[in-house]
């Protein structure tokens, strides 16, 4: 058995090792921090890998295929071009006010808005080449996004897991791909709370001398799987709060929780419906797992 730390390259490593015979097992380097002492040295990282595999109750993550890493990097490249994007978006605002050039926002109105600047006399010829330059970028960053996001959706349509967890509220296409990408076996957890609990969608414990104290999410798991779960659940949220549309259990926490944290709360319901159609092989059509419709 050869352990290794879960970082760069370590799922090559252990599909290499396998295909040589050894079980090759993969520790998350938080894991293993607790057990590698003071004056850290790669004798010492050794020495630490393996007090943590003697543990009984140690946790290890699931080595990727080829096929599983090719697919994560689909929303590996979607995020990095979604956020290049935006910051171009703001750096063309942003320089377009120094000449007293203001647009609404939204990504809509920028195509409109460099145009407007490129016929604009006020703006010197230099500032306008430039302007040029970013809205050629702009417009290359668009049509990569675009052709990620197709390959992206057809990958979401031929996997029937990914479309049973569309049928979530508030589930869209990228979340039901990434939550079948990324979340490990969930026959690995025994209860749909202990999966949000993976995501940090549980509150802190603090509890001591019987005494139970609660605090803030944890933040622990995947950033970007609970960033899109509580996205989508904001969005149900203000559906909610604008026509009054969700079911009944939303409306009342509304009435007694902020917006936020409803959203939270949602985002956790959410993921534990989502664990159930993944280890029941059912979908929200299901009794008991879609929510009910408010009386008209």
């Amino acid at each position: 058995m050869v352990v290794i730390e879960a970082c760069g390259a370590a799922h090559h490593v252990a599909r290499e090792l396998g295909k040589l015979g050894h079980t090759a097992k993969l520790i998350a380097p938080q894991l293993v921090k607790p057990y590698v002492p003071r004056n850290k040295n790669d004798g010492r990282d050794a020495e630490g890998l393996c007090e943590a595999a003697s543990r009984p109750r140690m946790r290890y993550v699931p080595v990727k295929t080829a096929e599983q890493q090719a697919s994560l990097m689909l929303l590996g490249i979607r995020d990095q071009l979604v956020g290049r994007r935006t910051q171009l978006s703001n750096t063309i605002r942003g320089h377009a006010a120094e000449f007293g050039l203001i647009e609404a926002k939204g990504l809509d109105k920028l195509g409109s808005f460099l145009a407007a600047i490129e016929q604009d006399e006020s703006v010197p010829v230099l500032a306008r080449e430039l302007f040029a330059m970013l809205a050629c970028e702009y417009a290359r960053v668009q049509v990569e996004l675009k052709a990620i996001e197709v390959k992206l959706l057809a990958w979401h349509r031929a996997n029937a897991l990914s479309r049973r967890l569309a049928q979530i509220p508030g589930v869209g296409p990228v979340t039901a791909a990434a939550l079948v990408m990324k979340a490990p076996d969930p026959q690995a957890f025994r209860s749909g709370r202990l999966f949000a609990a993976w995501l940090g969608l549980t509150p802190k414990d603090h509890s001591t001398a019987g005494k139970t104290r609660l605090g803030k999410i944890t933040r622990a798991g995947d950033e970007r799987l609970r960033q899109l779960l509580v996205v989508g659940a904001t969005s149900v949220v203000k559906q909610a709060k604008a026509k009054g549309r969700g079911s009944r259990w939303l409306i009342e926490l509304l009435k007694r929780k902020t917006p936020k944290l409803a959203a939270v709360a949602l985002a956790n319901k959410m993921a534990r419906i989502a664990w159930k159609l993944m280890t029941t092989g059912r979908s929200t059509r299901a009794r008991g797992l879609a929510p009910k419709p408010m009386p008209t």
